[in-house]
């Protein structure tokens, strides 16, 4: 079984939600990272997800741009960012608890690299599934269908302006789970997260059996209380990479823990008991 879908079977037994951070391979520098991703597993991330830098990323906002920037202005490379999620993936913290690591990245750097390369070597970096927001339903089949051939999940998003129609069959195609942006445009973190989010999930739920994860503007405890009952997940990104823009005017460690901290008042809000 793919490892993401093992996560949700054994979560759905523990009546428990899925905390997803988000991680940029390279920032810091690659070390860095990888002590990012092994306090991130140590405070309760069930599933972690590894941004790939790319120049020119749709779908982020200037937080996570910042970090790409910092990560490809060290000359990162695209086998860099493959040797940080196989480094990720050994952790001890991450094999012991079963951590599944998902990618996010532009399909420029799938179709630079070929798919089915892109895939193969994915698959052994140690991710288990990719999310790629900048890949159009229309133009997804032939990825779709080799990721299927070797049980790597292509996790597809639906925005709050997606037609309902085409909401449904993106729900339809997903694998893994279903990444349900909560407010239009571009990731970072918002004072407050839209009520109609909530309907949006409920209608959606009625449309797939997959889970239902939320990201884009998730940033603090009264979001994830917000989501806890609606959503099998909550993806946290931006404001776990903010901290790092202070690497160099404070120690390292001291902006791990910070991230740590902020990791752990999350996930005790998604999973209070």
């Amino acid at each position: 079984m793919n490892p993401i879908d093992d996560l949700f079977q054994r979560l759905r037994v523990q009546g428990r939600k899925a905390f997803i951070p988000f991680v940029t391979a390279g920032d810091p520098d690659l070390d860095g990272a990888v002590l990012v991703a092994r306090t991130l597993a140590t405070h309760g991330a069930n599933l972690i997800e590894i941004g790939f830098p790319y120049s020119d990323p749709i779908a982020d906002g200037p937080v996570i741009q910042a970090s790409y920037t910092r990560a490809l202005d060290r000359g990162l490379k695209l086998d860099d960012v493959f040797a940080c999620a196989r480094r990720i993936a050994d952790l001890p913290e991450i094999k012991d608890r079963q951590i599944p690591l998902a990618a996010m990245t532009s399909y420029s750097l799938i179709h630079r690299r070929g798919a089915e390369t892109f895939l193969r070597q994915a698959a052994e970096a140690g991710l288990s599934g990719a999310i790629v927001p900048d890949l159009p339903l229309e133009e997804s089949e032939a990825l779709s269908a080799l990721a299927a051939a070797r049980d790597f999940k292509l996790i597809h998003l639906v925005t709050p302006t997606t037609p309902r129609d085409r909401a449904a069959v993106i729900a339809r195609r997903s694998t893994g789970f279903l990444y349900c942006v909560s407010v239009a445009g571009i990731t970072g973190e918002r004072d407050r997260l839209p009520p109609e989010l909530l309907d949006q999930l409920a209608w959606l739920r009625t449309q797939t059996s997959l889970p239902l994860c939320v990201g884009f503007g998730v940033s603090r405890p009264d979001h994830v209380r917000m989501l806890r009952e609606a959503a099998d997940g909550v993806i946290v990104g931006s404001a776990l990479v903010r901290p790092l823009e202070q690497v160099g005017k404070r120690p390292l460690n001291e902006v791990v823990a910070e991230i740590g901290e902020l990791a752990r008042i999350l996930r005790d809000a998604l999973n209070p008991t």
